[in-house]
């Protein structure tokens, strides 16, 4: 049975980053990451990655704060309602940032192409982040490409 209090992502992947709390895209799948980090178990998932800064530098709160408030055991109701009280973003802001995270694709990142080309060489329509992550998720957790 899966513990969304402190998850396995050895065992299971983290919400999608499509998933969203508050409106805001990719935040579950943080929070996931965040609460398996703060025991250990967030195998190679990495906090404060390039994703989880986009959301960090939107919101302006610093990744130890939010850390420290993960660890206290927050539910996702509390975290959306303390995160709403750190930032001063008003509601069509975080819809436009949530349209653009689902959407932002690699520009000139390297190595992505070469990701898609490992994990599904047939497929021409990742073309996002979340596209790629998602896959990723997928693949890692027995899917087929």
């Amino acid at each position: 049975m899966t513990n969304y209090s402190t998850p396995d992502l050895t065992q299971i992947p983290p919400r999608s980053p499509r998933a969203r709390l508050g409106g805001y895209a990719h935040l579950p799948r943080l929070l996931d990451k965040t609460r398996a980090f703060a025991v250990g178990k967030n195998g190679e998932y990495k906090y404060n990655c390039v994703m989880d800064g986009f959301f960090f530098t939107f919101t302006g709160i610093n990744h130890e704060v939010f850390l420290a408030e993960v660890k206290k055991g927050r539910t996702d109701t509390e975290m959306i309602a303390w995160v709403r009280s750190q930032t001063k973003r008003l509601p069509f802001e975080i819809a436009a940032w949530t349209l653009w995270v689902e959407n932002h694709g690699p520009g000139g990142t390297p190595g992505f192409s070469e990701k898609i080309k490992v994990l599904a060489p047939d497929r021409d329509d990742v073309r996002s982040f979340c596209d790629m992550l998602d896959l990723d998720d997928y693949i890692t957790f027995g899917g087929k490409p």
